[in-house]
């Protein structure tokens, strides 16, 4: 949200004179050519101006996407040798990828205690996690191959490094693929960038973990915790490069293939936001009505948590709301404090949504075909590598390249997206908040407990201010 009116009329400004700059771009004359070029530089130099007041790293991410396809497209020569900064930036990126997922795995599964403790509610709540995620990410795969939004990219031959052809997409035999989902070797794993597999050891570790005594499994958790928290804090820091590495990335892109590369974002986006809300009229409505929870009652108190959400693009920042406002809605405080909580590891639905959308417009964008069976392998590495990962900002990156090394894909076209995920956040988050606020509601009425448990006079207090 924009804080102040000088916030507003220098983006406002910037905007006309970006809009303006390219209406004369693409006007003939040398003189008008000039003035384009004046103006988009002004829009650079105005967006500059306000991404340093908002101090904001998705701020920059923006004037770094604006200024590297100006460059692009005012200097190609120039562009084009920029994308050593942008490789750079993918190694440090793949460095981060499979200690996340293995810490943030093993902490989401073994975090939550003995697994027979948590008994009949937990049961379920998985199951209606599984349900949602997949039904979410089958949503995105449908959407984005009915869209094509990445089609007409034609990333595929910037894709591969000197020497190497475009990657080309091959039939995986079941029984290939269930042997190879098994890890033979961890170490091995993670430095081929089998995430899949790391994946699937995280699952059968964290399982193990939780079976343990609280004395002999704290250790191990306090570790994967601790690890966790410090590739959290490794993708903080890698970030700060990363205004350097989607710049030089979109000059790289609009170098060498002009400014179309815009037209596929927008379609990119409208696609997201057309699959958010499909998910929410075709899932998460159905699901309200299955279990018979008031609409306008749920609506009125999902509000205030969603719009928090969709304004801050933070999970996190919407929790103590939603458990405050579902508690007063009749949720007991005990299937609040482990429904929620844990939803935000394991039905983070509109971030897997996107993912889904976002991993096949990467595809389609570097030309690779995709079949059903090896979109299917995707849904199910989704399924697996997003858990443990709402609420952690730019974990969509993250997860994105761990997709794309695991399918041999070229990664030019996530560069690309990184510039609308700030947009693309704002909707997946607000869906990932009302999905896991509703997943609350639907655990107590399955429970029978739902409106049992009188909310407590500071819950109560809070909701009312």
């Amino acid at each position: 949200m924009l804080k102040t009116k000088s916030e507003r009329l220098l983006l406002l400004l910037a905007v006309l004179f970006l809009a303006a700059g390219m209406a004369l771009g693409l006007a003939s004359g040398t003189l008008l050519h000039h003035i384009g070029i004046a103006l988009r530089c002004a829009s650079i130099g105005l967006l500059s101006v306000f991404a340093f007041e908002r101090r904001s790293l998705t701020a920059w991410i923006f004037v770094a996407m604006v200024a590297g396809a100006e460059l692009g497209f005012d200097a190609p020569t120039i562009a084009v040798n920029l994308r050593v900064l942008s490789d750079i930036f993918l190694r440090l990126i793949k460095t981060i990828v499979a200690p996340l997922i293995l810490a943030t795995l093993i902490t989401g599964i073994a975090g939550h205690g003995d697994l027979k403790s948590v008994g009949r509610m937990g049961l379920k709540s998985l199951i209606y996690f599984e349900v949602a995620t997949t039904l979410a990410l089958v949503i995105g795969l449908i959407a984005v191959n009915l869209s094509h939004a990445g089609v007409g990219l034609s990333l595929h031959a910037s894709a591969a490094t000197p020497g190497q052809t475009a990657p080309v997409a091959t039939s995986i035999h079941w029984q290939d693929f269930l042997l190879h989902v098994f890890p033979e070797n961890l170490a091995k794993s993670v430095s081929e960038d089998q995430i899949l597999q790391v994946a699937v050891f995280a699952i059968f570790f964290g399982i193990s973990l939780a079976g343990l005594n609280q004395e002999k499994r704290a250790p191990l958790l306090s570790f994967f915790t601790s690890l966790s928290e410090t590739m959290f804090k490794f993708t903080n820091l890698v970030m700060y490069f990363a205004p350097v590495g989607v710049g030089a990335a979109m000059a790289f892109t609009v170098g060498q293939m002009g400014l179309g590369v815009l037209l596929n974002l927008g379609k990119l986006l409208l696609t997201l936001y057309i699959a958010l809300i499909a998910f929410a009229l075709l899932v998460l409505l159905p699901s309200a009505l299955l279990f018979r929870i008031s609409l306008r009652s749920f609506l009125s108190a999902v509000a205030e948590s969603a719009t928090i959400a969709f304004a801050t693009s933070s999970s996190e920042a919407a929790l103590p709301s939603a458990m405050e406002s579902m508690e007063a809605l009749g949720v007991p405080r005990r299937i609040v404090a482990f429904v929620i909580p844990a939803g935000y590891s394991f039905n983070s639905t509109g971030s897997t949504l996107y993912l889904a959308v976002a991993s096949i417009f990467v595809a389609q964008a570097a030309g690779v075909h995709l079949s059903v069976g090896e979109q299917v392998l995707m849904l199910f590495t989704l399924m697996l590598t997003s858990k443990g990962f709402a609420g952690v900002p730019r974990s969509a990156l993250v997860l994105l390249f761990a997709t794309a090394a695991t399918f041999h894909l070229p990664t030019e076209p996530i560069f690309v997206i990184l510039g609308i995920d700030a947009i693309a956040d704002m909707g997946r988050t607000a869906i990932n908040v009302v999905g896991n606020c509703l997943a609350s509601v639907i655990v107590a009425k399955w429970e029978g407990v739902f409106g049992e448990e009188a909310a407590s006079p500071i819950v109560l207090e809070g909701v009312s201010e």
